[in-house]
């Protein structure tokens, strides 16, 4: 009898079928897998190379996994493409994000419902008018599960961009504000293009931890001085990523 081989592995963050849940919790920063592997029962560390940090557990019995993305859309899109092929279906991104808008504290949350394509991963797959848009649905769990957790949300666009230090950084920022963009980030537009050409659900649901007055390097040590608020924040992100993305999931497989 001929020897079965196993499937291969994803290259770049080691995972092969069975590894991932369908539902997908996607930080940045690797150190937060820990974050959300508090808010799991059964957890596993499945896999970590590079900046890819993944776990698998369950939360209120339905089975998840987090996979870290690093920073940007170009890595973010690795992931999610790995991701998707290995069957992940619902993908939320769990990060940071610098306010554009007053009234937004830090701690405070967004969901974005669609990003400004200031990246460049998402425009290696599709033309500059192709749209960045998060799953209705999906956005609007997250927001429910937000605000059910007492936390203060808004709703709107992002914007999605490669660099903290271009030298036009202050005027893009002011020009995107202007126009009633929320916050900035630098995964949301990947996650949502790539996701969108595939046909899964994305959204995207950020914790401010730079506010929108002064610049951004004021806004770092206020970050310092409120670590707690960002904290309460992050975890909160993660707390609403969860029960949104879950409930929609158990609601797509009973219809």
């Amino acid at each position: 009898m001929a020897r079965q081989e196993m499937p291969a592995k994803e290259p770049h963050i080691q995972c092969g079928p069975g590894d991932v849940a369908p539902v997908v919790l996607l930080p940045g920063d690797p150190g937060r897998i820990d974050w959300i592997a508090r808010e799991l029962e059964e957890v596993e560390e499945v896999a970590s190379n590079r900046e890819f940090r993944t776990i698998t557990g369950r939360f209120q019995g339905v089975p998840v996994s987090a996979t870290s993305t690093g920073i940007g859309g170009a890595s973010a899109a690795i992931a999610v493409e790995e991701l998707i092929r290995i069957g992940a279906r619902i993908l939320v991104r769990v990060g940071s994000a610098g306010a554009l808008q007053p009234g937004m504290p830090i701690g405070s949350l967004v969901v974005a419902e669609g990003a400004v394509r200031e990246d460049g991963a998402s425009g290696m797959y599709v033309p500059a008018g192709y749209p960045a848009v998060a799953d209705p649905e999906l956005a609007v769990a997250l927001a429910q599960a937000a605000r059910e957790l007492g936390v203060p949300v808004r709703s709107g666009l992002v914007r999605s961009h490669d660099s903290f230090y271009t030298d036009r950084e202050e005027e893009l920022t002011r020009s995107w504000a202007a126009r009633g963009v929320l916050a900035s980030d630098m995964e949301t537009a990947a996650l949502f293009t790539v996701a969108r050409l595939r046909g899964v659900r994305a959204g995207s649901i950020l914790n401010v931890v730079v506010t929108a007055e002064g610049e951004l390097e004021e806004g770092i040590n206020r970050l310092v001085a409120s670590e707690e608020a960002a904290a309460a924040g992050q975890r909160a992100s993660i707390q609403a990523a969860l029960r949104g993305a879950c409930r929609l999931w158990l609601e797509e497989k009973q219809r």
